[in-house]
């Protein structure tokens, strides 16, 4: 039990010492990717690599296996980066991520050889220096880098592979400037980005060369600064107001639709509204009027009409002047009665029975 108490202690030791040295590996490794993201990547030196150690060459296959921390494949990726565009960065992902510990070199060719032996840029050297060291895949850059490889530059900078997309490149009267790297095994392929590269971009701003060049007009570029002529200057301006007209024709008619579209939608509600309300207003009147209703209700109205126009009737308690007569013939009047007498009889009325007088005579 004690020996095996031992022997494990010892293999725990020995386990520890190995995790150590992993860890101090894998941070190493981290903080290599974290100094990247914070600082921009080095100007290599015009003398080329700053250690005098001599560098064992490193195999395909440890490379790719993986290297030790304090030697990592030193991988080198060269070309112009004119206009740099997610192509460039995707190609030097690519060799930056090739093997598991990867030092990534990109060499940058000046201005004078790049006109010599291709043509004009539109950026100059040190704006395209200064675009590949704040790419967050470079670790160096060489400046001012030659067309073709040569030993003496791989031995320079110990470069151990060189990578670029496996198209025959033909330049400056060779067939494919990369050919003597892929004989010598140091070639490691890349994948091309499609539909984007440096001369499509140029393509796009010379096809719409008269778009730019009236929007730098309107943001304040003098002709002279975009080398362009009097009369091409004013047919520019001219575009421009004609482009400004039809834009503000176009959000007039916008509008105004947008304003039919509402006059449309509230025509809509009110007509809805106003079925609504009649639908309403049928059903009770149909209600109020309906087949039962209605008679009954012509009959009530037409009793009511009826006797406001019928004369009215006496008073039970008004004396009537004959005894015959139950109903005064004309309405009773609220106003008082005057009464007239009239004249004296030339000959009294003499009665036949007895010789009396009448009611009337004595009255009078």
């Amino acid at each position: 039990m004690v020996n095996r108490r031992r022997n494990g202690s010892r293999a725990n030791g020995n386990a520890g010492r190995g995790g150590v040295k992993k860890t101090q590996q894998q941070q190493q490794r981290k903080r290599a990717p974290d100094k990247a993201l914070r600082e921009p990547a080095i100007f290599a030196k015009k003398s080329g690599s700053a250690s005098d150690t001599p560098q064992d060459k490193v195999t395909l296959a440890q490379a790719r296996r993986g290297t030790p921390a304090h030697r990592p494949v030193r991988v080198y990726a060269d070309g112009i980066f004119d206009l740099f565009h997610s192509g460039h960065a995707r190609a030097l992902m690519q060799a930056k991520n090739v093997f598991p510990n990867t030092h990534l070199i990109v060499g940058v060719c000046s201005d004078a050889l790049t006109h010599q032996c291709k043509g004009y840029t539109v950026m100059t050297e040190d704006e395209r220096y200064e675009a590949l060291i704040h790419c967050r895949y470079v670790d160096e850059v060489v400046r001012d880098a030659p067309w073709t490889i040569t030993p003496e530059f791989i031995k320079k900078h110990r470069i151990d592979f060189v990578a670029h997309d496996d198209i025959p490149y033909t330049s400056a009267g060779s067939e494919d400037v990369y050919k003597h790297i892929k004989e010598a095994g140091m070639f490691v392929a890349t994948q091309r980005t499609e539909g984007i590269s440096t001369s499509d971009l140029i393509t796009r701003i010379v096809r719409d060369y008269d778009v730019y060049v009236r929007r730098n007009l309107q943001r304040g570029y003098t002709a002279r600064e975009l080398n362009v002529g009097f009369i091409n200057e004013k047919k520019y301006r001219l575009q421009e107001k004609v482009d400004i007209m039809k834009k503000t024709v176009r959000t007039v008619e916008e509008k105004s639709k947008h304003l039919v579209h509402r006059v449309e939608e509230k025509s809509h509600d009110l007509i809805l509204k106003w079925e609504e309300k009649s639908r309403e207003f049928i059903g009770n009147f149909l209600e109020l009027f309906g087949a039962d209703k209605a008679w009954h209700m012509i009959q009530q109205r037409s009793g009511r009409v009826l006797q406001a126009l019928s004369p009215y009737q006496s008073p039970h308690t008004s004396p009537s002047t004959s005894p015959t007569r139950g109903r005064s013939t004309s309405p009773v009047s609220h106003w008082p009665i005057l009464r007239f007498h009239s004249p004296p009889p030339k000959a009294a009325s003499v009665s036949s029975s007895e010789g009396g007088v009448d009611d009337d005579d004595e009255e009078i």
